[in-house]
């Protein structure tokens, strides 16, 4: 377990560096005079970010993966809708599978602001200084929940696997976007595609406003549930949760804290500051 740990993590930090790289420049850019003290404000998180990553990259991956792609071999494929989507452009079928990930992941979005999971999601919330890292502030259940649900559809309905491994791709690299300290709405393009103003929204610290955008990639499950908001009005909004911030071992606490059990039967959006 240990050499397949530090493989991945190997991996994940030779992934994350062009990633980094590029991102600095996007911040040397956008903040310029006002670039160290945002990463001076930011330090803290960035901290607590990279420990979570460092945490469920070394022991959930190895503990959850291996058990999820072997769950997915089970999973019941039709030979003629597997032959369909070989029959598709490539970039079809990707697109397809970026939209259906999307689905999913929404749908468990939405479920994971409902009472029950929010302790989980919390973490998640917590960032108080958002920056593109703030995509990897999971707590591992939390993680885990993605890396068993989040495919499925695209599975079960026989889309090849290098689409979906594509789709996932480029779901991860627009979330990194997507969290990022810039208050860019895309213009005519984030009508169509989740901006980093629209995400931040979701990310605001007003509980009324969390219940809105909880797409990573599209606008199109957020404007056909009805969750959508346009991000213009809330540019640079104050992000963070009533609970505050917490470094490692708080942010891996929080979900089994007795304040939690005693929050009312609602969904977070709704829930009185606590």
């Amino acid at each position: 377990m240990f050499v397949t740990a530090l493989d991945a993590l190997r991996t994940e930090f030779a992934e994350l560096l062009p990633i980094a790289l590029l991102f600095a420049a996007v911040a040397a850019v956008t903040k310029r005079d006002a670039l160290l003290a945002g990463l001076k404000r930011a330090r803290p998180e960035i901290a607590t970010n990279l420990a979570l990553l460092i945490v469920n990259t070394v022991v959930l991956v190895p503990l959850v993966a291996v058990p999820v792609v072997a769950a997915t071999e089970l999973i019941p494929r039709s030979g003629a809708l597997v032959a369909f989507w070989e029959s598709m452009p490539a970039a079809l079928a990707v697109l397809a599978a970026i939209l259906l990930i999307d689905l999913v992941a929404y749908w468990r979005h939405r479920f994971e602001h409902a009472r029950a999971l929010w302790p989980i999601h919390a973490t998640h919330h917590a960032d108080e200084a958002m920056n593109w890292l703030s995509l990897r502030r999971k707590h591992p259940l939390g993680e885990a929940l993605s890396i068993i649900f989040d495919g499925l559809l695209v599975i079960a309905i026989g889309l090849p696997f290098w689409a979906i491994m594509a789709a996932f791709v480029l779901r991860s690299w627009w979330g990194y976007f997507v969290h990022a300290d810039v208050p860019w709405t895309l213009g005519p393009v984030g009508r169509v595609l989740i901006s980093p103003a629209a995400h931040r929204l979701h990310h605001i610290r007003d509980e009324r406003l969390m219940g809105y955008n909880f797409g990573n990639t599209v606008t199109l499950w957020d404007k056909l549930f009805g969750t959508y908001r346009d991000p213009a009005p809330y540019l640079n909004c104050e992000t963070g949760i009533a609970e505050g911030t917490r470094d490692l071992l708080g942010e891996l606490a929080r979900p089994f804290e007795a304040r939690y059990r005693r929050a009312p039967d609602a969904e977070v959006a709704e829930q009185p500051a606590s």
